[in-house]
């Protein structure tokens, strides 16, 4: 059976270390309240979306220009029932080198179909990774969620 995660990609005219420079620094293109670290291995941050979501990710795997993974701990997902859904899924990043360009993949493992979140969740990183961090890769400006939405 195929995996079926949510999964997205894309291509930029960027390096690979553009694009990982940009995927490190998630207040510039997810949420500009994000706490916490975020730049090495075990580094653990939070993520709050108004009264409607927060998660906390610790960085599992870092290699440089290549791949970076976030495991989801904690979540508190307040529009669906199941508020924890997000618990123990992974946000993989995947930086490959495609002749002139760089490819980057991502895949919410875990985040499927059956879970209740999937479309809004789904619709949340179609923009935030195609989007806005799409944007901060090839203009130097992300669209994140604003500091006083994310502390609300």
């Amino acid at each position: 059976m195929a995996n079926q995660s949510f999964t997205t990609s894309f291509t930029v005219a960027q390096s690979p270390e553009q694009v990982f420079a940009a995927i490190t620094n998630p207040q510039r293109w997810w949420g500009e309240g994000i706490g916490g670290e975020t730049s090495k291995v075990g580094d653990v941050f939070n993520y709050r979306h108004g009264k409607i979501h927060l998660s906390k990710q610790t960085i599992a795997e870092l290699v440089p220009n290549k791949k970076l993974v976030w495991k989801i701990s904690e979540s508190q997902l307040n529009f669906v029932s199941h508020k924890s859904e997000w618990d123990g899924t992974e946000v993989i990043f995947e930086i490959a080198k495609k002749g002139d360009k760089t490819e980057l993949k991502v895949t919410h493992s875990g985040l499927v179909p059956q879970f209740e979140c999937f479309e809004a969740c789904s619709g949340g990183w179609s923009f935030y990774l195609g989007k806005s961090l799409k944007s901060l890769i090839e203009t130097g400006r992300g669209e994140p969620d604003e500091r006083s939405k994310a502390a609300a």
